[in-house]
């Protein structure tokens, strides 16, 4: 049950708010927009060699969808299994160091996959 300022504000009973459930509908609909593209660069990648690879990323049209789409899906993975951690984690201490975990790994996830596309697409 929430309360009429909470209704007003948008908060949620843990005062948290609708702002993960939003961000990650954020997230799925520019994953959705950039699917086909990305599905297309992938396609094109197939079969190639690293030169023919860095030909393809070296254009920054390119090089720009894949960003987004690495920014988009690993933001989602991470709210979607933060989400299901503070579900289905009862143990206070167990859930902070998973979450904190969960923050970590797609953060390097972004990372390691930010840093390959830039890589490949400076020709390097």
């Amino acid at each position: 049950m929430r309360t009429p300022l909470g209704r007003v504000r948008g908060l949620g009973s843990a005062t948290s708010g609708t702002s993960d459930f939003w961000r990650q509908r954020l997230t799925a609909v520019a994953m959705v927009l950039l699917m086909i593209p990305v599905i297309v660069i992938v396609m094109s990648l197939l079969g190639r060699n690293q030169a023919g690879a860095a030909q393809i990323l070296g254009s920054p049209l390119v090089a720009i969808i894949m960003l987004l789409f690495i920014v988009a899906s690993t933001w989602h993975m991470k709210i979607g299994m933060q989400v299901v951690l503070e579900d289905y984690v009862h143990d206070e201490k167990i859930k902070l160091v998973a979450i904190m975990a969960n923050n970590f790994f797609a953060v390097v996830v972004a990372l390691a996959s930010i840093y390959a596309i830039l890589k490949l697409s400076s020709g390097v």
